[in-house]
């Protein structure tokens, strides 16, 4: 068997009005690594950020390596896995879906199954349930998500423009996705979806670098206003930043609040307002970059990219 190391970044969601459309990745990485299933007692070993991680086959990546392998008919290899993860747990930020994406990029590398990205992508978006974390997780950049009129999933990737910067404002307060989903409204009025669509397209153009960010149309009209009742620190910072000129919005169900800031030495005190605004909110601001490779695979034995040892990329430094 010849075992590899997968790294996967986090991801926000949503980012404002592409509500289960719009995604990026950043700078934030799970790392999972194969190993003999004889090197450790549990079949998941894993540190880093979060709680207790299940470390039986009812693991999320290794589910999800399983249920690669089950689909394309091939055994499920017995490897143990060993993760580091970086990304805090149900806060908005993908977790689940790069677990996801770990274990199914896993089982492409360990199978040789030939199989493409977007495959890939259909399949993780089929156990995750929604493909505006599982894209940019697998794709890198920001991507955009939809269905044609046959039901079949049309995925978009682009680099977001590099005059702009994430920082990700985390709360010590965990939200689960599937709770935050339950306060949505189930209709909107003509005028909201016409707004909805009009601020969708602009808050595209803008982080793509097409025309200059507007914070005052970067909120929605679909999950913000229904998700501020039952997150109100949330709502709150996201008022205040929006007011102090910035970019912002509820990353992917919440609770953390991602913004885009200007790049540049000049810059920094925008950045630091934000910082400063996240902290008097009780939120943990995080200045990360956007991470435009995506998932990756590297053999033990060499390397994904480069080809040999040595690359600034590899998915080993970040296993502690």
């Amino acid at each position: 068997m010849r075992h590899h190391t997968v790294q996967v970044p986090a991801t926000s969601a949503n980012l404002g009005p592409g509500y289960d459309a719009y995604g990026v990745a950043v700078d934030l990485h799970l790392a999972v690594r194969s190993l003999p299933r004889a090197a450790q007692a549990d079949r998941v070993a894993a540190d880093g950020e979060g709680g207790t991680i299940a470390n039986g086959d009812d693991n999320l990546v290794w589910r999800a390596l399983a249920a690669f392998c089950e689909h394309h008919g091939a055994p499920t290899p017995d490897v143990a896995l060993r993760a580091t993860n970086r990304i805090p747990l149900e806060r908005g930020l993908g977790s689940s879906s790069a677990a996801i994406v770990a274990g199914m990029v896993l089982g492409r590398a360990l199978t040789g199954a030939a199989v493409g990205d977007r495959e890939l992508v259909a399949l993780a978006t089929e156990l995750e349930g929604h493909p505006d974390n599982v894209a940019p997780a697998l794709l890198g950049g920001l991507v955009v998500c939809s269905h044609d009129d046959t039901g079949a999933l049309v995925t978009r990737r682009v680099n977001p423009t590099p005059r702009l910067r994430p920082i990700v404002c985390i709360p010590t307060t965990r939200q689960v996705t599937a709770d935050a989903r339950t306060v949505l409204p189930d209709h909107l009025d003509v005028d909201d979806v016409a707004l909805q669509t009009s601020r969708a397209g602009h808050v595209l153009g803008a982080l793509t670098g097409l025309w200059p960010v507007d914070p005052r149309l970067s909120g929605d009209r679909l999950h913000e206003p229904a998700r501020a009742t039952v997150m109100g620190s949330s709502a709150a910072l996201l008022a205040v930043l929006r007011e102090a000129g910035l970019h912002a919005w509820l990353s992917g169900a919440g609770p953390s609040v991602a913004v885009a800031v200007p790049e540049g030495v000049q810059d920094r005190p925008i950045a630091q307002r934000c910082e400063a605004l996240a902290a008097e909110h009780g939120f943990v601001a995080k200045a990360l970059g956007f991470d435009l490779s995506g998932a990756l695979a590297c053999p033990d034995d060499g390397c994904g990219l480069a080809g040999r040892g040595g690359c600034a990329q590899c998915p080993r430094e970040r296993l502690s």
